[in-house]
């Protein structure tokens, strides 16, 4: 089913069309930003604009894949670079996600990935469902720090979204009830562990297309790879 016609679908289909150039079989895509920058909207109507013509679409977050309690505060509850370098379970996400959903373009989709390895909220691993699908497939991904270098390569292609602290601590306040001040002490671990992403990392230069998603609504293509 076509979607409406949209500010956002006009842009999610020209990114679309843009990933898809190039790229034959099967496509990994992520969506990074900031927390609040509203990755997960975006991913979603992005998994929508390609199942359009039928293309199999597989969603996930790296907020699935996190590390137990332990070792993400190892450094103090405080620690922006606990946040930054001990939040994520980058071995384990390659491991029953990415590596597998990519060879399957070469069995023929037989091989099974996981979407999903930890419930951050229990503080336990879990055990999903291993999925497999057809040869030609999506497979897009949203979270935070998707663009350390650690990750990099894995993407086919990926979107950076900008997006002012000031503006995402605004969302996140409405949200889930965090001070809109992003330098409120209370927001020190994540404000300042995304910081050093954005020093450390530069995701926006390593993204393939930035898009400006201050205005939800309107969100804006500010650059795009040309390769």
């Amino acid at each position: 089913m076509r979607l409406p016609i949209t500010p956002v679908t006009t842009l999610l289909r020209r990114l679309r069309d843009d990933a898809r150039r190039g790229h034959a079989g099967r496509l990994v895509l992520a969506v990074d930003g900031v927390d609040g920058a509203g990755k997960t909207v975006f991913a979603d109507g992005w998994a929508d604009v390609f199942a359009e013509d039928g293309m199999a679409v597989y969603r996930a977050s790296v907020d699935d894949f996190h590390r137990p309690r332990t070792e993400r505060y190892a450094r103090g509850c405080t620690s922006p670079e606990g946040f930054y370098l001990d939040s994520y379970d980058d071995a384990t996400l390659r491991r029953v996600l990415l590596d597998p959903f990519r060879d399957g373009a070469h069995t023929g989709g037989s091989t099974g990935f996981q979407l999903a390895a930890f419930d951050v909220r229990r503080d336990v691993p879990v055990t999903t469902q291993w999925v497999t699908g057809p040869r030609d497939a999506v497979l897009i991904v949203d979270g935070i720090f998707l663009h350390r270098p650690e990750l990099r390569a894995v993407w086919d292609w990926s979107v950076w979204l900008e997006v002012p602290f000031e503006k995402s601590y605004a969302r996140m306040a409405l949200r889930d009830g965090c001070d809109p001040d992003p330098a409120a002490s209370s927001n020190r671990r994540h404000y300042e562990g995304q910081r050093l992403y954005l020093r450390e990392a530069n995701p926006a230069a390593a993204a393939s297309a930035v898009v400006d998603n201050s205005d939800l609504q309107h969100p804006t293509l500010m650059s795009e790879s040309v390769c």
